[in-house]
C-alpha cells in the first residue's frame, strides 16, 4: 500500500507545491509538501481507499484544503504527539500532582 501512495504523491507533487505556495502566502512557510500529502492521507482518505480515487479528485482534494484546516489538524496532531512533562523531574511531577504537600 505504500507504494501506490508514493506513485500517487510523485504525480500530484505540482498540486501539493501549489499549495505549499499559497501557504506561503499566508506566511506559513514551515510546511511541506509531505506535511500537505500526510494530512490528506491521515485526514481526508483515512476512511478511503486512494487507489480507487481518480487522479482528479485526488489533485482537488488537495487543492481544496483551507489554511484553517490544515492548521487545525497540525495543533491536534502536535498536541497527540508532545510530552507535556519531558522536562520535568519526577520530584517536580509530584509537587504539581499533590499541590498540598508545598510548605507554605
Amino acid at each position: 500500500m505504500e507504494n501506490v501512495y508514493e506513485d500517487i504523491f510523485t504525480h500530484v507533487l505540482p498540486a501539493l507545491e501549489s499549495k505549499k505556495s499559497e501557504f506561503e502566502v499566508y506566511q506559513y512557510a514551515t510546511v511541506t509538501e509531505r506535511d500537505i500529502w500526510k494530512y490528506c492521507v491521515e485526514k481526508k482518505w483515512r476512511k478511503i481507499d486512494i487507489s480507487t480515487l481518480a487522479l482528479h479528485q485526488i489533485v482537488n482534494d488537495v487543492l481544496s484544503i483551507t489554511s484553517a484546516e490544515f492548521m487545525t489538524y497540525e495543533q491536534i496532531d502536535q498536541f497527540k504527539t508532545s510530552n507535556w512533562f519531558s522536562e520535568v523531574n519526577q520530584e517536580e511531577l509530584q509537587l504539581l500532582l499533590n499541590p498540598k504537600n508545598v510548605d507554605a
